[in-house]
């Protein structure tokens, strides 16, 4: 996209916002998978980028990092800023002109970027069943390895599309040997991997941390995914809903000439983690009260947490006030914020939840809070006489006391 001519448009737009930053909608196609038709863009749109590119089933959230599509257009996957003059500039280009003032210290001096992102996605059935590589895996490709975790948020899951089960790592005993047998099946129609995996329902209002090399196809919930700043994967079903699935999406991430050797392909899973006997215990999260109770105009909690090897990466909180109701958001950190439900105010900007959005129409409904003004805090207030407001918010690895998985039961 065309780039605002001065430097000085960043600082100007955060006097504008105090440090609060609008964003416009930002959709992704996927080619091998078909939209569940929940992230509320007009069905006429579904196919704007060329029916080629495949239907939009995805909305990234005050993202920094690109799409890895294949003919993706130039800046796929990157959220755009829009100032109240009408103004428009890549997020990207904000966080690298004002630094520490965007992200804080922490972040700035680690990664010199906003390292995470989250989506919503939003499929009629299963995706094919896949992993995420690790750092080190990804590095042999100049990547970066991705964890994620999901939320299922209950304003977007009215239905719940064709599959609302995920298959996650594989079934205890497993060998590499089955698993090696699948990938060299790829041409022959489906190549069974599910036979070795078991599925999870998925429920409204949980979630899971899905760790890097761990296999796992997500079902037809719509899912709210914070993770870190990487497209990377590898597909290891060959078939879905009846579908091929390219030989090309196993191996697009690994190195060229390693692409014929199934047995490099196959120690890209963890497999200690994969066939644990408790695997849920160890990935599935529900929500945990942050501030606030159900009882008072407001309650926030975490939705998405968790330490992956040791390390915090990302996590979510969904924040709750009541009709007529206020709160002061008080993080340590910036965020990515999207609304999910009624209509307010979140500083001196507008928010609501949309009902029905055009390809290119600029929404309420999506705001990048700055270090700076979370350290500060900011007032949101529900508008409404009747109904919730409702908005999710992401963090990157430098927010601190988020629960551990395991912790809703303790």
């Amino acid at each position: 996209m065309s780039q605002t001519s001065s430097s000085s448009c960043y600082s100007t737009a955060l006097e504008q916002g105090e440090g609060l930053l609008r964003l416009a909608p930002t959709w992704v196609p996927r080619s091998y998978l078909v939209p569940g038709r929940r992230l509320k863009l007009d069905n006429r749109d579904l196919y704007a980028y060329g029916a080629d590119r495949g239907g939009i089933d995805e909305r990234w959230i005050a993202s920094t990092t690109k799409a890895e599509n294949e003919n993706r257009t130039p800046d796929e996957g990157l959220s755009v800023v829009v100032t109240a003059d009408g103004e428009r500039f890549l997020l990207k280009d904000a966080v690298a002109a004002e630094g520490e003032r965007m992200i804080g210290s922490a972040l700035w001096n680690t990664y010199k970027r906003w390292p995470i992102y989250s989506k919503f996605f939003d499929n009629l059935g299963p995706i094919p069943h896949h992993l995420h590589q690790s750092e080190e895996q990804a590095a042999l490709v100049g990547r970066e390895g991705k964890p994620e975790g999901y939320y299922f948020p209950p304003q977007l899951n009215a239905t719940s599309g064709n599959f609302p089960h995920t298959y996650f790592g594989l079934e205890p005993g497993t060998t590499k040997a089955e698993i090696r047998d699948c990938l060299a099946r790829w041409n022959q129609g489906d190549n069974n991997i599910l036979n070795y995996a078991k599925a999870y329902r998925l429920q409204p209002g949980s979630g899971w941390l899905v760790p890097t090399r761990v296999l796992h196809a997500p079902g037809s919930l719509l899912t709210y995914e914070p993770q870190w700043g990487s497209d990377v994967l590898s597909m290891f079903q060959s078939m879905v809903d009846g579908r091929q699935v390219k030989h090309d999406l196993l191996t697009q991430d690994v190195p060229a000439d390693k692409h014929a050797d199934l047995d490099f392909i196959v120690d890209l899973v963890d497999w200690d983690r994969n066939t644990n006997s408790n695997f849920k215990s160890k990935h599935y999260i529900e929500p945990i009260v942050a501030d606030g109770s159900e009882d008072a105009e407001y309650v926030d909690r975490w939705v998405v947490y968790g330490t992956i090897a040791g390390e915090h990466k990302f996590s979510a909180k969904e924040l709750t006030v009541q009709p007529g109701g206020r709160y002061t958001i008080r993080d340590n950190a910036a965020s990515g914020l999207i609304v999910t439900q009624g209509h307010g105010k979140i500083g001196k900007l507008a928010i609501d939840c949309p009902s029905l959005i055009r390809f290119g129409q600029m929404t309420q409904d999506e705001i990048f809070i700055t270090a700076e003004a979370a350290r500060e805090g900011v007032v949101i207030e529900n508008h409404s006489a009747a109904d919730p407001l409702v908005t999710l918010r992401y963090f990157g690895p430098d927010v601190t006391n988020t629960p551990e998985v395991g912790d809703h039961s303790r």
